[in-house]
């Protein structure tokens, strides 16, 4: 599943090709996604210039002058640039045109994703209003975390990808980030420092730049608005590794299961 470094990357990827361009043509092949297209969809952005885009969690918000259009890519999705003329494949869902020929194509085979218009402050939309900040909010630091996280059993790992306590720390992010902080996932998050949380903070922020430095994770599913995989998975200390020795202390790798993930530590490194 892309997690919040491929959607930036995507976004960084294609807003140069669309940013103040208008819309000439809207097609969608298919609205049954994981909620159904509006009907109207072709009627609000014909004519209308994309002004800009922004990523808020694993939402990518494309804006014009009325309203947002907000895509999230579900599963296996993925957003791309042709050209007009080009031929739609099985799964290539919605087609936003421009008048140079530009083409914003979505794709998605597994129809998790979703595209929908939004009038009004995106923010206060019911799938966006419960977010916690971005990680690299001036808002998230170890102090929040630590406020944040008192009075919580449940595993430090659980409370790291709660979406309401910061988003876009998927379960790559969460493992590799803890590694880092010698900190063991199943913890309860109740029971970690002041100290602990600054470490975790940090790393959360660093894994992410680096993972958006190198275009993503590469997943079976995913590849860059380019058709490019990221290359983010080379760099992974525990992720994927079960039963590998540690890369910093050569102890194999223990794999557990939190929240139905897999999760993946080194018992030596991290306390």
């Amino acid at each position: 599943m892309p997690e919040l470094p491929e959607v930036v990357v995507t976004l960084r990827g294609l807003m140069p090709h669309v940013a103040g361009k208008q819309v000439s043509k809207v097609t969608v092949r298919e609205s049954r996604l994981r909620w159904p297209i509006p009907g109207d969809l072709a009627e609000q952005l014909s004519g209308q210039v994309l002004i800009d885009g922004r990523q808020r969690a694993k939402y990518l918000l494309f804006q014009f002058a009325h309203g947002h259009l907000m895509i999230h890519l579900g599963m296996s999705g993925n957003l791309r640039i042709v050209q007009s003329g080009t031929a739609p494949a099985k799964h290539d869902h919605v087609d936003i045109g421009f008048c140079d020929g530009t083409v914003l194509r979505f794709t998605d085979p597994r129809r998790f994703g979703s595209v929908l218009w939004l009038v009004g402050e995106p923010e206060q939309h019911k799938l966006l209003r419960h977010l916690g900040p971005e990680p690299f909010d001036s808002e998230f630091d170890g102090d929040y975390l630590y406020r944040q996280s008192r009075g919580k059993s449940l595993s430090v790992k659980q409370f790291l990808m709660d979406n309401r306590v910061v988003v876009g720390v998927g379960n790559i992010y969460a493992n590799e980030s803890l590694f880092l902080s010698g900190i063991r996932p199943k913890k309860a998050a109740g029971r970690l420092s002041r100290k602990a949380y600054g470490a975790l903070s940090e790393n959360v922020q660093a894994v992410l730049s680096r993972a958006i430095e190198q275009g993503g994770t590469t997943l079976k599913d995913f590849v860059g608005n380019e058709g490019k995989p990221g290359y983010f998975k080379q760099q992974l200390y525990v992720y994927g590794r079960a039963g590998l020795p540690c890369l910093q202390c050569d102890t194999p790798l223990k794999e557990i299961r939190l929240g139905q993930r897999s999760t993946v530590y080194c018992p030596s490194c991290q306390k």
